[in-house]
């Protein structure tokens, strides 16, 4: 599948993506990339934010590709169940918060637990062994309760800008490669 051949729905986390992250950057560069929006992008409720995920993939005029960042991919998770069937070609997700630990900042817990269920779309979750947020094991956990495929991005912090991954040229060749096959 190429870039043109779908809706690229882009799912930031907690406070939105800065002009600086990745996300917002990809969402510059593809053209048929949008942006979840969310109700509140600093009091996240999971209810509302699942739903905003639907209704993007519902507005959708073509094949959905989920391009989902930190509390985003618990997001995406939430509503996979809930999607129009066949819609969503994929999911590329990046940076699973771990919103379960005992020390997540108390509004984020509201979104646990994270569900466990076998995503009904080929996905992928990229993963750093130095995210603050989580630890990669638990990130190998989860990708393989949904049958996604883990990828190690190494010591990357939470794959954000405040970790340098500004543009991330590597994160976008990912993306075309899993792109694809689909």
């Amino acid at each position: 599948m190429r870039t043109a051949d779908c809706d690229i729905l882009v799912i930031p986390g907690f406070g939105n993506s800065g002009p600086d992250h990745w996300q917002s950057r990809w969402e510059e560069r593809l053209s048929t990339a949008r942006r979840v929006a969310m109700p509140d992008w600093e009091h996240p409720e999971p209810g509302p934010w699942r739903d905003a995920v639907i209704a993007a993939v519902q507005a959708a005029e073509r094949p959905v590709i989920l391009v989902a960042h930190s509390l985003g991919v618990v997001s995406a998770v939430q509503a996979a169940p809930y999607l129009p069937p066949g819609a969503t070609r994929g999911a590329f997700l990046v940076a699973l918060p771990d919103i379960e630990r005992p020390d997540t900042p108390a509004l984020l817990h509201a979104f646990a637990p994270i569900p466990r269920d076998p995503l009904p779309f080929p996905s992928v979750l990229v993963a750093s062994r130095a995210d603050p947020w989580t630890n990669y094991g638990r990130s190998e956990d989860f990708a393989a309760a949904w049958g996604a495929e883990i990828v190690d991005a190494g010591e990357s912090g939470h794959l954000n800008s405040e970790s340098g991954h500004g543009p991330w040229p590597e994160g976008l060749m990912r993306f075309a490669g899993f792109l694809k096959p689909l």
